[in-house]
This record gives C-alpha cells, structure tokens and sequence, in this order.
C-alpha cells in the first residue's frame, strides 16, 4: 500500500527538530513516507545541524540491532525500513540577512553536547566526504556503509533536490514541511517558481501571530532568522505576489521577482506559536519511559536522554522559579499533522488571513503582521470586470482604497495563509510521541 502522505522536511536539527524527524521516521510505511530530509543552519551552524541528522541515522541504525538482539518485535520505524530518504545541504547563511544562532538554548552542537558523551553514538568526522565534491576528501571504499545504510547522501544543494522531487513526482502528491529557517524553500521557489508549486502543500512552524514571539517580542526564531526567505515563501499564496514581497534594499536583492502571472497559488499551513508552544513533553513522564531503556541498553533511549533532559535543564534556568520544565513540541506538532490529518478535530482559521511578514523594521523583523482594523473592503462588492472570463488572471479590478497604498484593503493583493488554531488531543500527543518512539 502507498503511503497516505509523502513529505519532505526541512530542518535546522536542534532539540525538538530532531523529535520531529524521529517521530516521522517511526512512522508506519503506511502512514508516511519520508521522501527526503533538506538540511539548513538555524539552531547552530549548518555542519551541526548535518551532524545532528547523520548521527539520528547513526543511532537508529544502533537501535533497530538492538532491539532485534533483544527480541524486540516492535513495529516502530516502519517507515524508515520501508523507505530510504535522501539528504540534501542547503546554504550556511540567510538569503540577506546576519546568521542567527540558537546554540545558546541548543548548546553548541545543536543537542546539549550529545556527541561528546557519547562519542559512540556519533558518526567520524568522515561522514562530511559524503556531501561534499571535494577532491581533497577521498572516501574509501566500503566507507559508506556505517553512514548511507538508512539514508542517501546528495552532493546536490537542497533546494535543487527539491526541485527535482517536484518535477519528477506527480503533482499535488509531495508535501514539504518546514520547521527551520525558510532559505532553502526560497530558493527553491525562486529559481523555478512553476515547479515548486506542485507541492500539495508547505506546512511551515513559525511565526507568532496572537503571542509573543521567542526570539523577539513580536518575532519567532524560524521567521526571524531569515525573515526575508519567509516573506518570499508566503507571498506565493497571494493572487498578486507582488503585493506582499520584501522591498529592495539599495538595489540590491539576492534573487529577483516571480513572474507577472503564475499557475497557482501555494497552499500554506501555518503553525505558529501560538498553537504549538501549548503541545508540551513533561520531564517526569519522559523519563519514567526512558529509564529501564537506558538500563536495557538502548541507544535510541541513551541518546535522547541527553539532549532532552539537557534542554530541560536549560528551560528549568530560564524559568528561574522552580516550576516544572516543559518542552514545547513546536516542530513535531507538524508532523503529528502528518500522521493525523484526517481528525476532524484539527481546525484552521475559517478565512485564509492577510499575514505578511515584516522583513526591514529595526525592532520588529520577522513579526507577523495582520491587519486587525475593522474596514469595509471595496472589492468585496461585485467590482470586478473580466476581459477573457475564462482567464481569471486577466481581470480590471476596481478594489482600490484611497490611502491603502499597501493594499490592505484589497480583496486581491495580499497573503491568503492557512493558520492553525485548534489542536486534536492535545493531552495525548506528547504520550502519543513516547509511544512511538520508544514502544
């Protein structure tokens, strides 16, 4: 049977990027198929975040043996035996903006020093030979193995794999989900705009639309860190992508405009903070399921036990009040969609909303903008005149607002984003994530 859902994640490994693709990769072939995994910096440096992914690799490779030594007949990870996913590196650096870190609540290595406890669970520095063309770095033969066994390394750039996928792949059947920074999405859409619209859908974290944002007050870390690439992405959703896109700045942009006209319009999902900070994996039930897997001798267990409880750690300081450490499941949330789509209990807004991305304000890159004044649209009355009916591109629109220079007001110019607002079994999804992991 083909699986009900075949996506590409987009990452910056960090914490609760790496239970993402482990909650994806545990997956039944039945349920999902992980097509490929599109690497980017964000958290920390992009040859951490593409040591974070080998070595989940790495470790899961170590855990199917143990559990088949074991005796283990479980089920977990069908996906990852079923399919083989690619893994592609995009840029270091955002498409305009300075590199912003997250290693101060990631650690440095992205996983709260992971590879130095234990150096046994993380791959040698030879795994680099397999994403780079570099004559320098010979790789030996029979090399490989230990590293490409679960998953195919591309010297190709990400975004240029994507591509590829979508071109090669019928549309509307590969949905991609990104839960870094949106640079490699963007370049993808920049250089071939009409094949990067065959995406079914783009299922993005990020963003703060009703809270406070983590990074800054009005900003989340994804959308902050390459607050341009976002605002490139979500103008795809607009009739008119002009309308939304970032200004030029002294001439100067590092891709230039879409077409006049494009075939479609992107499908965009949206979890924000607002809907994924609540989803929370407490560290008392963590680690009452991972204990005797660590005393068993499972390395799947031994490893996310570091950078967990690490991270617990972490937010327990920050907190600073002795209250219990909860994890925000922000990335995973978007897989759990994956996995879940069909529950009639997940809920988006009930309009597609205006939301632009702010990509040059001193105080405020990266925050969500909606226009929350209460005004008539002009083009919501019947004022619009087709001079081809059957092309609803060709249209005169007469939607103009004096004084709305930035069309905010109009019915066409503008984002249509799909935001989600209400989350199925918000109890159970952290239960449901240990289960899968770990049962």
């Amino acid at each position: 049977m083909a699986p009900k859902n075949r996506i590409i994640i987009d990452t910056d490994p960090g914490v609760d990027d790496v239970l993402a693709m482990l909650l994806a990769l545990s997956a039944s072939p039945e349920e999902l198929e992980v097509v490929m995994i599109s690497v980017t910096y964000g958290n920390v440096p992009l040859q951490n975040c593409l040591r974070n992914v080998v070595a989940l690799f790495h470790v899961l490779e170590k855990e199917m043996r143990w559990r088949e030594s074991t005796g283990k007949t479980s089920s977990a990870f069908g996906a990852l035996r079923a399919f083989k996913p690619i893994v592609a590196v995009g840029p270091e650096h955002p498409l305009e903006d300075d590199e912003l870190m997250a290693d101060h609540f990631h650690g440095a290595d992205g996983l709260h020093g992971v590879h130095e406890k234990h150096p046994h669970l993380t791959p040698a520095d030879t795994w680099r030979s397999l994403f780079t063309s570099d004559a320098d770095a010979p790789v030996e033969s029979g090399e490989l193995a230990p590293y490409s066994a679960l998953f195919t390394p591309s010297k190709t750039a990400a975004h240029k794999e994507i591509l590829r996928i979508l071109r090669e792949e019928p549309e509307d059947t590969i949905t991609i989900v990104a839960v870094g920074p949106l640079t490699n999405v963007a370049l993808a859409a920049a250089e071939d705009p009409e094949t990067f619209l065959r995406v079914k859908e783009l299922v993005v974290m990020g963003g703060a639309v009703e809270v406070e944002g983590n990074v800054t007050p009005n900003a989340e870390f994804n959308c902050y860190a390459d607050a341009v690439a976002a605002a490139r992405v979500y103008a795809l959703t607009s009739p008119i992508p002009t309308s939304t896109m970032p200004p030029v700045i002294h001439n100067k942009s590092s891709l230039g405009p879409y077409p006049v006209k494009l075939s479609r319009q992107l499908k965009l999902t949206l979890f924000p903070l607002d809907i994924t900070t609540p989803q929370e994996l407490m560290r008392e039930p963590f680690n009452d399921k991972t204990q005797s897997l660590i005393e068993a001798g499972s390395p799947l267990a031994q490893w996310t036990e570091t950078f967990i409880n690490g991270a617990f750690k972490k937010i327990e300081s920050l907190l600073g009040d002795g209250s219990e450490p909860a994890l925000s499941l922000h990335d995973p949330s978007c897989i759990w969609y994956m996995l879940n789509r069909d529950d009639p209990a997940w809920r988006t807004v009930p309009k597609l909303e205006d939301i632009r991305i702010e990509t040059s304000g001193q105080w405020t890159r990266g925050m969500h903008v909606v226009d929350r004044r209460i005004r008539a649209k002009a083009g919501d009355k019947d004022t619009t005149v087709q001079t081809h009916p059957e092309d609803p591109l060709d249209a005169v629109t007469f939607d103009e607002v004096p004084g709305d220079t930035l069309g905010w007001l109009s019915v066409n110019k503008g984002n249509r984003i799909n935001r989600m607002v209400a989350f199925p079994g918000d109890t159970f999804f952290a239960e449901g994530l240990l289960a899968r992991l770990f049962e």
